[in-house]
């Protein structure tokens, strides 16, 4: 099975922490110069320093707050603008706060489409020319199982993510002819700062503490655990490779069997 990405270059979102380390370390495994994006300078000069190099892998970082999605395409036209080109494209943010849908302000809606589809798309429309000129691409976006089960007390991600993954089908469609492929992978409960700080919402809210929350989240996983970053940053390296070019259009939980529909 070819995994192996030397010669290409990826660009990932978030990649200060979390999820989108995990990926971007993975993908640097496999042979490809990483672009680490994320707000903090000084996080990103440590996180870079410390992937994978060997021969001909460069790695770089932009600093960019996805809430000002014209800002960070910006800072990555920079770098196009030195013969910088990306082959694999993983849109990964943090998400929305906590909190039901019918009490979130409009703001919240508007800054979490901002962040998410906008940022998305106009990263997506900054990398497609030299994807179709090499006839080859990866456009990978980190969402939430949300899409297929809403997940209660996220009224706005819910919203958003479903967006993006319809946004993301139907560029599946459109990019399928220039082999350009383009899944969502769905993470499920991920040992990460943002489910910590979505199980003490929730204990708070039910008046519970925090270890009788994380206990009764395990209970729900048939797996009975939370994943770590890696698992998950495994799946999108699959995908960005060789060996997963006739998968496209997908939205492909890791969640551990979580997810209560097909």
């Amino acid at each position: 099975m070819n995994i192996d990405l030397s010669g290409k270059t990826a660009l990932v979102g978030g990649s200060s922490q979390g999820i989108g380390l995990a990926v971007a370390q993975q993908l640097a495994v496999q042979g490809a110069s990483v672009i680490l994006m994320a707000r903090s300078e000084d996080v990103l000069i440590q996180c870079c320093q410390q992937l994978d190099t060997a021969q001909q892998q460069q790695h770089r970082y932009i600093t960019a707050d996805l809430q000002q999605p014209q800002q960070a395409v910006s800072q990555l036209q920079r770098l196009t603008n030195h013969q910088v080109d990306i082959d694999i494209l993983v849109n990964n943010s943090g998400g929305p706060p906590p909190g039901p849908a019918h009490k979130a302000d409009a703001d919240a809606y508007i800054n979490a489409f901002q962040q998410h589809l906008i940022a998305n798309q106009l990263f997506t429309q900054a990398v497609i020319p030299h994807m179709r000129k090499q006839h080859w691409g990866r456009i990978i976006n980190v969402i939430s199982t949300s899409v297929k089960q809403p997940i209660a007390n996220l009224g706005v991600s819910n919203t958003i993510r479903g967006a993006v993954a319809s946004w993301a089908k139907t560029l599946a469609t459109e990019l399928g002819p220039d082999n350009i492929t383009v899944n969502n992978v769905l993470p499920g409960a991920t040992d990460t700062k943002r489910l910590t700080a979505i199980f003490e919402n929730k204990a708070k809210n039910q008046n519970k503490t925090l270890d009788e929350i994380i206990a009764a989240e395990k209970q729900s996983i048939p797996l009975r655990r939370f994943a770590q970053p890696q698992e998950f940053a495994n799946v999108v390296g699959f995908l960005a490779s060789e060996a997963g070019a006739y998968i496209n259009g997908i939205n492909l939980p890791v969640d551990g069997g979580r997810t209560g529909c097909l």
